[in-house]
């Protein structure tokens, strides 16, 4: 593989960059100046470099199935960390096993990009990075790191609501409903009506963008300095339909705790604007609230079009993440006319 021709910054996917833009390397490294490419071979192809690489992974603890190494920013250059050091950086280079394998890092950057930058929602930091040889890899930045080095209290939504592979079985953390998740967040978080809104916009974006990866390990809860707790940034965000052939959504149960369904969802089988109005109403939203936060997701197309064409996707990727996106919005804007 060959570096790709850089016209966009690899960051915001800003116009006019063939490296990261002044402005995200504020917000991704406090400004220093950190190179778009990696000072690592990918770990096939230096022997010596793939057993740092194997032994890196031994030691981060953040789960999920995709493999994902610890990095730590050394003067203005990103490396592995060593024996007891406290990484600050995530890195998730290409995958294994699923469809269009090598779009992975740049479908789940994009779709990062689309949620904080088009809807406003928090999210992790991140970026695309490549290797020596141009193979591309995402990069987040943890938010549950401190300046110095010490960790924020975070729980996720599995731990809130005591399931493991132990008490839930193996498919632990999809057995549940986005209504029963609201709760914890109503249980757990004092200013629960400020961060119900901000979930109920996020499960509305994962539908719409086809995250099937909305699992209950991918909301959390984070500490505030005062000890209480909020929503954390949102993470993990990718359109997995144009990697795998899965669901509307990642929990088994749905939106709902019980059968709910619209007329039109009897028809279809798949969730419209009515049944998010009658989840927003569910989870403490009220109506007139429930309609501002998804006005943005009906008018703000170009906006969505314009990072997509400016992304790191393949041309053939990109146009099938727009015409995912498209059968979605056709299905959550049908209104029942009977």
């Amino acid at each position: 593989m060959s570096m790709p021709e850089i016209k966009y910054c690899p960051g915001s996917l800003a116009e006019g960059y063939s490296t990261y833009s002044p402005a995200f390397l504020r917000r991704m490294f406090d400004g220093k100046k950190v190179s778009h490419i990696l000072p690592y071979d990918t770990p096939q192809k230096n022997e010596e470099e793939t057993e740092q690489f194997l032994e890196n992974r031994k030691r981060i603890s953040i789960s999920g199935v995709q493999e994902k190494l610890s990095l730590l920013l050394e003067k203005n250059q990103l490396r592995l960390t060593r024996q007891g050091e406290q990484g600050t950086y995530i890195l998730k280079p290409i995958p294994r096993d699923l469809k269009k394998v090598d779009q992975v890092p740049a479908n789940e950057h994009l779709t990062m990009q689309i949620a904080s930058q088009v809807f406003g929602i928090n999210t992790a930091e991140n970026g695309l990075i490549f290797f020596k040889d141009g193979t591309p890899a995402y990069i987040t930045r943890r938010f549950d790191v401190k300046q110095d080095g010490s960790k924020w209290g975070k729980e996720d939504f599995a731990t809130l609501a005591g399931l493991t592979s132990q008490t839930g079985g193996p498919n632990f953390k999809y057995g549940y409903s986005y209504e029963e998740a609201a709760q914890l967040i109503r249980r757990y978080v004092p200013a629960w009506q400020i961060e119900i809104e901000k979930f109920f916009t996020l499960i509305v974006f994962n539908y719409l963008f086809s995250n099937g990866d909305a699992h209950l390990k991918n909301f959390a809860l984070l500490e505030t300095i005062s000890g209480d707790h909020f929503l954390s940034p949102a993470y993990d965000l990718i359109n997995t339909r144009i990697h795998v052939d899965d669901t509307d959504f990642a929990l088994d149960k749905g939106l709902f705790s019980d059968d709910f369904a619209s007329a039109d969802y009897k028809k279809t089988l798949h969730r419209s604007l009515d049944d998010f109005l009658e989840f927003g109403r569910r989870i403490g939203i009220e109506t007139i609230r429930i309609e501002k936060l998804i006005a943005p997701f009906l008018v703000k197309q170009d906006k969505v079009k314009s990072l997509i064409s400016r992304s790191f996707l393949s041309e053939q990727t990109k146009r099938g993440y727009m015409h995912i996106l498209s059968t979605k919005r056709n299905w959550f804007l049908r209104k029942n006319k009977n």
